[in-house]
């Protein structure tokens, strides 16, 4: 019997990674001259999976994400898994707005990994999804190359990450 090679095909953040950016954003920004004396907030909420951004006005509000997104980007976050949300009034004039992070492929997403690669007619690639995760296996370690490379080309609105390489 040919042995069967697999991995799987996820996606997702290092949430220390985050909190570590936040923490920076909100050093960087409260020591910012523009921001003196502000009432300014920047929450990271893990179990919901959110970051709040909060501001007197819309620009400054922007002006916190792009400081939040350079300290995330060099803290290698994938920008593609956050989702920023509408920037809404909140109490005392101020506003808000809150970003969700994708960890984990959405049955949606997962779907649409299955059907690019059947779309490929990639022969022997079998691929099934288990929850937030699509595992793909084949007899051949090329076609499962061949199926990293194919995935990498697409764009699904998040980073992909590969990973759990098994060989039986």
């Amino acid at each position: 019997m040919a042995s069967t090679s697999s991995f799987d095909v996820t996606t997702g953040v290092d949430y220390m990674e985050v909190h570590n950016a936040v923490t920076q954003a909100e050093k960087e920004i409260g020591q910012r001259y523009d921001f003196k004396g502000l009432k300014v907030t920047l929450e990271l909420n893990q179990k919901e999976k959110t970051i709040t951004l909060a501001s007197p006005d819309e620009f400054k509000l922007k002006a916190m994400w792009d400081v939040l997104q350079s300290k995330l980007v060099r803290r290698q976050v994938p920008l593609k898994n956050l989702k920023p949300g509408k920037i809404e009034p909140a109490a005392g004039a101020s506003v808000r707005q809150v970003v969700e992070i994708q960890d984990g492929l959405t049955a949606d997403m997962a779907r649409e990994v299955v059907r690019v690669l059947k779309d490929a007619k990639l022969k022997k690639v079998q691929s099934a999804i288990q929850g937030d995760t699509v595992r793909i296996s084949s007899a051949s370690k090329d076609d499962l190359q061949g199926a990293i490379a194919l995935l990498k080309e697409q764009d699904f609105g998040v980073e992909l990450k590969f990973g759990n390489y098994r060989s039986n």
